[in-house]
């Protein structure tokens, strides 16, 4: 589903919180028990919150993402905003490994207007999409292909990704955790993820705001190991602090 303009505010609410009862939103939102319980039905339904006797919380999973397509609708104008910004920062010429994700995906449309670029990928989405820029090369990782969002995973991706060392590497993340963690679900993506990280000259983060304090249960790597962070709400505490002890540079996209 793509939630409407008041739902989306319901799950920040209870994003910012972590759990609110059905008569609070009623309240916050000037609407009535049963607007909230239906807005509530649907966006369990959909994987998005999980429900209570008498209210509501994030998912706690931390072995289980959200299923592709609901992804790609969750926060969908935050994702492209992000896009716009990286692709504002990324020169003609150069050289990037795209990995595994809606934003990265989104990030791939914004780059159909570059000239020169080399993108190397473990997704195929990504490639299809890059396919269409005349004035790009893409280049795609080996490996076996995810049904459910056409990833691509395994060792002989992560031995493809070993061969080169690009300008730019480019990931996505399923959480960031108060300990400047990166975290995702699946332990043979983050294999890749890592491997695109020790064969990068910098390596950008692209993910929105829903992701900081979100837990996952594999551990990719540390907020240190970033060069740029780019994201679309100014991060809560104690991001700020850590993305300033790691000298990490953070865009936030207008």
């Amino acid at each position: 589903m793509t939630p409407n303009p008041r739902q989306a505010q319901l799950l920040e609410e209870v994003r910012a919180n972590g759990a609110l009862s059905v008569e609070s939103l009623a309240e916050r939102f000037g609407v009535t028990l049963q607007t909230v319980r239906r807005d509530v039905k649907l966006l369990s339904e959909a994987g998005l919150l999980a429900r209570f006797h008498g209210g509501v919380r994030v998912p706690s999973s931390t072995v289980e993402n959200i299923a592709y397509r609901q992804r790609q609708n969750l926060n969908a104008d935050a994702k492209q905003r992000i896009a716009r910004s990286v692709a504002k920062a990324v020169p003609d010429g150069c050289s990037l490994i795209l990995n595994i994700g809606t934003t990265t995906e989104a990030v791939a449309h914004e780059l159909m207007r570059h000239r020169g670029l080399r993108v190397i990928t473990n997704n195929l989405n990504v490639a299809a999409i890059l396919s269409d820029n005349p004035d790009c090369e893409v280049i795609v990782a080996g490996g076996v292909v995810r049904s459910r969002d056409r990833g691509i995973v395994g060792e002989a991706t992560v031995d493809f990704i070993r061969q080169f060392k690009v300008d730019i590497g480019l990931i996505g993340i399923s959480g960031i955790e108060p300990d400047g963690s990166l975290r995702d679900f699946d332990y043979r993506e983050v294999k890749v993820s890592r491997a695109i990280i020790e064969h990068s000259r910098e390596v950008w983060l692209a993910t929105d705001h829903s992701k900081f304090n979100r837990p996952a249960m594999v551990q990719l790597g540390h907020m240190s190991e970033l060069d740029m962070l780019f994201t679309d709400a100014a991060p809560p505490d104690p991001y700020p602090r850590l993305l300033s002890e790691a000298g990490v540079q953070c865009e936030v996209a207008a």
